[in-house]
């Protein structure tokens, strides 16, 4: 459906379950992809299995919410396969339990660090190539949660909900360079880490991360040229 021939895409948080559904999307569909992750020996799998190996980087051992490891990336990735044409950030993480006027710095700082900074992190080493290109697409992936808060999930849905804002903002501070940045909402992804936590679930109304993947690919591609600045609900059935 998708021709990524010729374009270099960036994948942060490659081994996480959309992660890499998301890198196995983009080599299907002919993209070069610079997986990052900040684990090692996570992506060994994918390399083994894809049969688009040879347009597959493997850049591990990033943490991606330290600015001087993501600016080193970006001047690795620069050497390895070119510029960026394409950035999708699934690095983010969930916290809950604590009452707002109970919350913890350090929750709090971990989802703002995961959700937001690392946001914030690509997006200086990335955006000025893109900025010389005349081109690029960026996707983020928020969450149903960022559009209303909840009880015990205060830090989470507040780092979402900032990284909508932050979405929406950085897609009208380029669209006048021809980058679009959009973001996606998923509701509950169908895991194993989401089935072990919710076993009595209907795990049918959940959106598959391959699914997820589609919707992003289509972010990535021409047909989105026109779309800028937009929230995708992707919820399923839930």
């Amino acid at each position: 459906m998708f021709d990524f021939s010729n374009k270099v895409v960036i994948v942060s948080g490659a081994a996480g379950n959309l992660g890499q559904a998301v890198v196995a999307a983009f080599l299907d569909a002919g993209g070069t992809v610079c997986a990052v992750d900040h684990q090692k020996g996570r992506l060994a799998d994918i390399l083994d299995s894809s049969p688009a190996h040879d347009k597959l980087f493997i850049i591990e051992g990033v943490d991606v919410t330290k600015m001087q490891q993501v600016a080193d990336v970006a001047q690795q990735i620069d050497t390895l396969g070119g510029k960026a044409d394409m950035l999708v950030n699934t690095v983010g993480g969930y916290a809950a339990g604590e009452r707002v006027y109970q919350l913890s710095n350090a929750q709090w700082q971990m989802m703002m660090d995961l959700n937001v900074h690392s946001f914030l992190n690509l997006s200086a080493a990335f955006v000025p190539a893109m900025q010389s290109k005349g081109s690029g697409k960026i996707v983020t992936i928020g969450a149903k949660s960022g559009l209303q808060g909840g009880a015990g999930s205060g830090a989470y849905s507040a780092a979402k909900a900032a990284l909508l804002r932050l979405t929406e903002s950085l897609a009208a501070e380029l669209k006048e360079n021809g980058i679009q940045v959009n973001c996606v909402l998923p509701a509950i992804i169908d895991t194993p880490q989401n089935r072990k936590a919710m076993p009595q679930a209907d795990f049918s109304k959940w959106v598959s991360p391959e699914k997820l993947a589609e919707v992003i690919l289509f972010l990535c591609s021409p047909a989105s040229d026109a779309i800028t600045g937009a929230a995708i609900p992707v919820y399923g059935s839930a």
